[in-house]
């Protein structure tokens, strides 16, 4: 009787523990298809400019992504290409740097986001930190994205 409320009292140490483990992301949580939506505003020198994306991205345990993208300037719609890195730490924060390619394979800018992994490895939230054109020029920004493990 004694070993049954021994082990009660463990059981219920362990299960009040519960809500702060968690397990530590890595590439591996990245991995895999992602689908994803980018929404909000350039700043250009006439004035903002709404953006938007919708698409889907290819993480590998390399820290290398690729994918694809329509995307919506001002009303102008485009389609594109993403290659690029990614970085995760135990935190599941994420830093990701991607070019972007427009179909005939020019490079359209690069850009930089910095973002969580949340909702268990299957939801990504991100801030864009920075957007580089091939010339040097970067374009300031208010534009936020979000992903779903596909």
């Amino acid at each position: 009787m004694k070993s049954k409320i021994t082990l009660a009292v463990l059981a219920l140490a362990l299960v009040s523990l519960a809500p702060s483990l968690h397990a530590a992301c890595t590439n591996a949580t990245m991995l895999g298809n992602w689908g994803f939506t980018g929404t909000g505003t350039i700043l250009l020198p006439s004035g903002p400019v709404p953006v938007a994306a919708v698409g889907s991205v290819k993480f590998d345990l390399n820290g290398d992504l690729s994918g694809d993208q329509e995307r919506s300037l001002g009303g102008g719609v485009g389609h594109e290409t993403l290659s690029g890195t990614y970085t995760i730490d135990g935190d599941c924060k994420l830093n990701i740097v991607a070019s972007v390619y427009d179909d005939a394979g020019n490079m359209q800018r690069t850009t930089t986001l910095s973002g969580v992994v949340d909702s268990n490895g299957k939801q990504i939230r991100a801030i864009y930190q920075l957007i580089v054109l091939p010339n040097g020029a970067t374009l300031p920004s208010v534009l936020t994205a979000d992903g779903n493990k596909i």
